[in-house]
């Protein structure tokens, strides 16, 4: 009997493969990577639905550790924010669980990998992509996509079957991760409204965070976060520690307008509180011990990085070309920054560093400077400008012959 992979989430759209594929021959295998977006009971329902469904084999697979290490570290050390205020916090996951996937079906010996991803959506590239570049041998089986159908007749299919599923209306999907929660539907269908406060999962209400707010200080080592006002944590309970301490302060919603991987646009509202205290630390953090020039150029490859990541293209060799330019600049991002949380609000107070390119026995600044005389601060201002004072006598010149033929 042929054999087939499912990424399987225990929804409707991925327990309506399972059936089918059987009816199509195939003895299937589900596999479920948690990426950080599942609770106790989530993960039980998960569980106890795949065994429902008679799945051949169930892998429950733990890819929060290489989701951190393999992606999120980049998006911090490259302050990856996608339309300058998007972290990302959906398509790095499809990224780590197309890999396990492929895994368990290479294990298995399986002909097919299947996902559930409607045609509509961006999640459907980045599979397609993953496995086609990992696993050209697979065939690749999307049931919802080549059906195009609905949940009403998913749902009667699946009770057909036997299985019952329940019938819930859903005003807004909701995606849960580590790096946070993307929210999309009814308001986000268009670009002028935004839904209300109760859509978000747990960032709450800027009118009731605590009025004082809270401070706290992060220490980074090469650009990575390691401690929380002195005490480490390792990267998995830092990320749900600062997620938690954001939204008691309102801090992380935020709404995406772009581009989607098909070309048309899309718009999302998200919460992603300590994806966004990260970055916004770490990126002042290198102000103070990157050049003018490492910055400038970090900002150019991290943006298209930002894009490779987004759009599914993480396995293009230019992509780990971007990450060796993003490490060897991290070797003198170490230090603390110390932060403000008030009201929605990250209120960067102040950084410190052993690199700082403002230490006093580096440089001084202010009207009294020793790096240079007054004599030599003039001639460098002249010759600084020149090129701009000679277009501007060329133009002038050139205006004047123009004038007279």
């Amino acid at each position: 009997m042929k054999k087939a992979v499912l990424a399987f989430s225990g929804g409707l759209d991925t327990s309506f493969c399972v059936p089918y594929l059987k009816e199509k021959g195939y003895e299937v295998y589900a596999v479920t990577v948690d990426t950080g977006g599942f609770s106790n009971a989530e993960v039980k329902k998960i569980k106890n639905r795949a065994k429902e469904l008679k799945v051949k084999k169930h892998y429950f697979i733990d890819g929060k550790h290489d989701l951190f290490n393999k992606i999120v570290t980049y998006i911090i050390k490259a302050n990856v924010l996608r339309g300058g205020v998007y972290p990302l916090s959906a398509g790095p996951e499809r990224i780590i669980q197309a890999i396990k996937v492929i895994n368990i079906a290479q294990k298995v010996g399986a002909t097919a990998v299947v996902h559930g991803s409607t045609g509509a959506g961006n999640d459907q590239v980045r599979f397609d992509v993953a496995i086609k570049t990992l696993a050209p041998e697979l065939e690749i089986i999307t049931p919802i996509r080549d059906l195009g159908i609905t949940r009403e007749e998913e749902f009667a299919f699946l009770g057909k079957h036997g299985f019952k599923v329940e019938q819930t209306s859903k005003s807004y999907s909701i995606n849960k991760g580590m790096l946070g929660t993307t929210i999309g539907g009814k308001e986000t269908k268009d670009s002028w409204e935004l839904p209300p406060d109760g859509v978000f999962p747990t960032v709450i209400d800027i009118d009731n965070a605590p009025k004082g707010g809270e401070e706290i200080v992060i220490s980074f080592d090469k650009g990575l976060p390691m401690k929380i006002n002195g005490k480490a944590m390792n990267s998995i309970k830092f990320m749900a520690y600062l997620d938690k301490l954001g939204a008691k302060h309102g801090v992380g919603k935020g709404m995406h307008l772009g581009n989607t991987i098909l070309g048309i646009k899309g718009r999302i509202v998200f919460e992603a509180p300590a994806a966004l205290i990260l970055i916004k630390a770490h990126k002042e953090l290198e102000k103070l011990v990157l050049t003018k020039w490492q910055s400038f150029w970090k900002d150019v490859l991290s943006e298209a990085y930002g894009n490779f990541l987004h759009e599914g293209q993480y396995f293009d060799p230019v992509v780990k070309d971007i990450e060796t330019m993003i490490d060897s600049s991290q070797s003198v991002v170490s230090g603390e920054v110390k932060i403000k949380l008030h009201k929605g609000n990250i209120i960067v107070i102040g950084v410190k560093s052993p690199y700082s390119l403002m230490d006093k026995k580096v440089a001084t600044y202010g009207e009294q400077n020793l790096l240079w005389t007054g004599q030599e601060a003039a001639g460098f201002s002249k010759i600084y400008g020149l090129q701009g004072v000679l277009a501007g006598k060329a133009k002038k010149l050139g205006d004047q012959y123009e004038s007279k033929t």
